[in-house]
């Protein structure tokens, strides 16, 4: 390796590089909460739902949990998102965006694995609950809000940090549409100087500290609201 040639672009670049944070984390959280909208009634669906209302979300689960994403990418982005965009009553929305792609992508893959993270929270806690809700006089749509969803959500969180992981090891196969993350960039700086070594090291690099972060900061928020006495198999006792 020709450090000499490497280490004044790889400094100069840094500022670049790091600009992809934001867009990663933007990918990251944007895919989380999307997925948490989606995820919960995916869940609700599949413990309380008619039979065909499992069937649906366990199709839904099955198929994005079973294609690629980087598969998921490339139908939106050249596909879906491509064909909506030539639609003259939608063509100024900025359909064929690489971000929205990625983003879209993202959040309904993320919903399909936070969705069974859902579910066996409250496949966790006692059946007892809503029947005694019930003879309380409330309604199942009540006693879910009220009673199960405050509980199964706190009890999610150390699935959370995993998905949160997952999620931002795969936003970088967003580079592959052209969304500028961190990936992206450190790929186009290393093109420069034909030695990737060091620019993948870079991106390694701030991918861990991100992940280390993140994890770090679920498990303060698990501490903070975790139900004394009580706590899925697996997570913090």
């Amino acid at each position: 390796m020709d450090f000499a040639k490497v280490m004044p672009v790889l400094w100069e670049s840094l500022p670049y590089i790091l600009g992809g944070i934001t867009w990663t984390l933007t990918l990251v959280f944007g895919a989380m909460f999307l997925g948490l909208c989606l995820g919960i009634p995916l869940a609700v669906g599949q413990v309380y739902g008619s039979k065909t209302i499992r069937r649906l979300a366990g199709f839904y689960v099955w198929l994005f949990r079973g294609v690629p994403i980087l598969v998921q990418l490339y139908l939106f982005y050249f596909g879906i998102l491509a064909y909506l965009s030539q639609v003259p009553a939608l063509s100024g929305l900025g359909l064929d965006s690489a971000f929205l792609a990625a983003l879209v992508v993202l959040s309904l893959t993320s919903a399909a694995y936070q969705s069974q993270i859902f579910r066996g929270s409250i496949q966790s806690l006692p059946e007892g609950q809503l029947k005694a809700a019930r003879a309380l006089g409330m309604t199942d749509g009540q006693a879910i809000r009220s009673i199960i969803l405050p509980q199964a959500l706190r009890l999610s969180i150390p699935g959370w940090s995993n998905e949160y992981s997952i999620l931002l090891k795969d936003s970088a196969l967003a580079f592959a549409i052209g969304v500028m993350e961190i990936m992206s960039r450190t790929r186009t700086v290393a093109a420069l100087t034909h030695e990737p070594l060091p620019f993948a090291l870079v991106a390694g690099v701030l991918f861990y500290i991100l992940t280390h972060l993140g994890v770090r900061a679920l498990k303060t928020l698990e501490r903070k609201v975790r139900i004394p006495g009580y706590a899925r198999q697996g997570s913090m006792s």
